[in-house]
C-alpha cells in the first residue's frame, strides 16, 4: 500500500527507466503504443517528435490528467513506429486506433465529434472535407478516414496535401460538360497553385480523377513507394515526349518530398507570397483561429480581403482592395479604384468599390472570401451591406474595424465586439486593415503626383 505523500520507489525506478527509454528515441515523428505488463495496448497517441511527447509521461513533474495519470500508473513499456511525417503519423494513429481499439482511446472510438476525412468519390470532381458527421446525406458514397484526434493537426495535414494534390475544398456542386463553367471565376487557391479549379473548366475530369487516385494511394502507402511511381511515371511522360505531363509530375514529386518543411512552406510558384512583407508578426494560423472562435464560424477562415477608402479634402477619392491568405499578403490579388460616383463621401465610396469588386461573386460566378474587412465602423460596415443587398448572393460575413476603438462591428450582431490588446484576432484585423489603407493612400499619391483624371476600372496592384 501507498504511504500518504510518499512516492513508492519502485514505481519511480520503473518510471524513470522508460523516461530513459524515451530520451533515447530518435527525434523524428511517429506513433506511440503504450502497453501494460502483458503487451496489451492500453493508448496510441501521435508525435511530432517521439522522445519530447514520449517522454513527457514520465517526468516526475508533470502535470497529467486524472485519466493519464491512471493510464501510465499501468504502463510497463511503449513501442514506437517512425513515420516519414506528422501527416503520416496522423493517419497511422487513427488506422491503428481502429484496428487495436485500446482502452484508453476508446472515447475516441465513441464519440462522434471527433473530425473524419471525406473524399466524395462519386462526384464527376470529387472534394475532400473535415468533417464531424461523415454520416450527412452530403458524404453518401464517400470515401471516409477517420476518425482522428485533433482537428488542428488534420487541418494542417489537409492544406499540406491540398498543395500536392491541388484537389478542391468548396461546396460548388460542379458537373462536367456544365456551360456554366466556362464563365465562372476560380478562388485564390487555383492562382497559388492549390487547386486545379475544376468550377472553371480548368481542368479535365480524367486528369482530376488522376490526382485524387494518387491523393487517396498516398494515404495508404509510404512516401518513398508514391515517389517511386511518380518518378517512373515522369520518365515515361518524358520518354513519350509529353513534356507537359512530364512537368506536372515533376512539380508534384517536388511538393511531397518538401511535405515537412513546415516553416519555409517553400513549394514552387509561392513567389507570390512575398514572405519578406508579411506584416502579421504573430502566428499566422494561430491568428486565423482565434478570428474564427470570435466570429463563430464553423469553417477555417482561408481568404480574407480588406477594403479601404482615401481621399484629400474630398479629391482624387480612391478605394483598395487587399488580399491575405492563409494570414499572409497575396498582392497579386490586390486592387486599386478610382472612385466615380463620388468625391468626399466615404459612405458612397464604399459601396461603390464593393459593388465592383463583388459583381462577380453576387451573381454566382465567383466564390467571395472567407470574410471581407471594411476599414471603419458602424457607418462603413452599413454602406458595404447595403451594397450586398442589391446582389444576388450574399456573402458569409463582412465586418469592420474601427481606428482608437479598435471596435470589431459584424454583420447581424447590434452591439461591436471588443478584442483585447493582444488578441492574435485582432492583431490579424489591424495587419489587413493597415495594410488595405497604405495601399489606398499609396495609390492616392500617385494619381495627385501625376495628375492622373483618366478613369481606368481597376488597376492591378504593384508591390509598393
Amino acid at each position: 500500500m501507498d504511504i500518504p505523500g510518499q512516492s513508492d520507489p519502485s514505481k519511480d525506478t520503473h518510471r524513470s527507466r522508460l523516461a530513459q527509454a524515451a530520451r533515447a528515441l530518435p527525434r523524428a515523428p511517429g506513433v506511440y503504443l503504450m502497453k501494460d505488463s502483458d503487451g496489451t495496448v492500453l493508448y496510441v497517441g501521435k508525435a511530432a517528435v517521439l522522445p519530447q511527447r514520449v517522454g513527457s509521461y514520465f517526468q516526475a513533474s508533470a502535470q497529467l490528467e486524472a485519466k493519464t495519470r491512471q493510464m501510465v500508473e499501468l504502463v510497463a513499456s511503449f513501442d514506437v513506429i517512425e513515420c516519414e511525417g506528422e501527416w503520416e503519423a496522423l493517419l497511422m494513429e487513427s488506422r491503428l486506433i481502429k484496428d487495436i481499439r485500446p482502452r484508453f482511446n476508446i472515447r475516441l472510438l465513441d464519440d462522434k465529434s471527433f473530425p473524419y476525412l471525406a473524399i466524395t468519390i462519386r462526384d464527376d470532381f470529387p472534394g475532400v472535407y473535415i468533417t464531424r458527421t461523415p454520416t450527412d446525406e452530403r458524404f453518401k458514397g464517400a470515401r471516409v478516414l477517420g476518425p482522428f484526434t485533433s482537428v488542428s493537426a488534420l487541418r494542417e495535414a489537409h492544406q499540406l496535401l491540398q498543395r500536392v494534390f491541388r484537389f478542391r475544398t468548396c461546396e460548388l456542386e460542379i458537373k462536367q460538360d456544365d456551360p456554366r463553367n466556362r464563365f465562372f471565376r476560380p478562388c485564390l487557391l487555383h492562382a497559388i497553385g492549390q487547386c486545379t479549379a475544376p468550377c472553371a473548366d480548368r481542368v479535365t475530369k480524367e486528369d482530376y480523377r488522376v490526382d485524387i487516385d494518387r491523393f487517396l494511394r498516398f494515404l495508404t502507402s509510404k512516401r518513398t513507394q508514391m515517389l517511386s511511381e511518380l518518378e517512373r511515371d515522369m520518365t515515361a511522360a518524358s520518354d513519350e515526349r509529353d513534356y507537359e505531363k512530364a512537368a506536372v509530375l515533376r512539380d508534384q514529386i517536388k511538393a511531397i518530398e518538401r511535405l515537412d518543411d513546415r516553416e519555409k512552406r517553400s513549394l514552387d510558384g509561392e513567389a507570390d507570397w512575398q514572405p519578406e512583407v508579411t506584416i502579421f508578426s504573430g502566428d499566422p494560423s494561430k491568428g486565423l483561429q482565434s478570428l474564427q472562435k470570435t466570429l463563430g464560424l464553423d469553417e477555417p477562415i482561408r481568404c480574407i480581403e480588406g477594403i479601404d477608402i482615401a481621399h484629400l479634402a474630398g479629391n482624387e477619392t480612391v478605394g483598395s482592395k487587399v488580399c491575405f491568405i492563409d494570414g499572409r499578403p497575396f498582392k497579386d490579388a490586390y486592387r486599386r479604384y478610382r472612385i466615380r460616383s463620388v468625391d468626399n463621401d466615404d459612405y458612397m465610396a464604399i459601396r461603390e468599390v464593393v459593388s465592383r469588386r463583388y459583381r462577380d461573386a453576387g451573381a454566382g460566378n465567383e466564390l467571395y472570401p472567407d470574410v471581407v474587412l471594411i476599414d471603419g465602423g458602424l457607418g462603413q460596415l452599413h454602406a458595404a451591406l447595403e451594397a450586398f443587398k442589391e446582389l444576388e448572393i450574399h456573402p458569409p460575413m463582412v465586418v469592420s474595424l474601427a481606428k482608437k476603438e479598435e471596435l470589431v462591428h459584424v454583420q447581424q450582431r447590434a452591439d461591436p465586439i471588443k478584442l483585447g490588446r493582444e488578441n492574435l484576432g485582432l492583431k490579424l484585423c489591424q495587419s489587413i486593415r493597415d495594410e488595405a489603407h497604405r495601399f489606398a493612400q499609396h495609390y492616392h499619391h500617385i494619381l495627385r503626383r501625376k495628375s492622373m483624371f483618366d478613369d481606368p476600372d481597376v488597376t492591378r496592384a504593384r508591390p509598393g
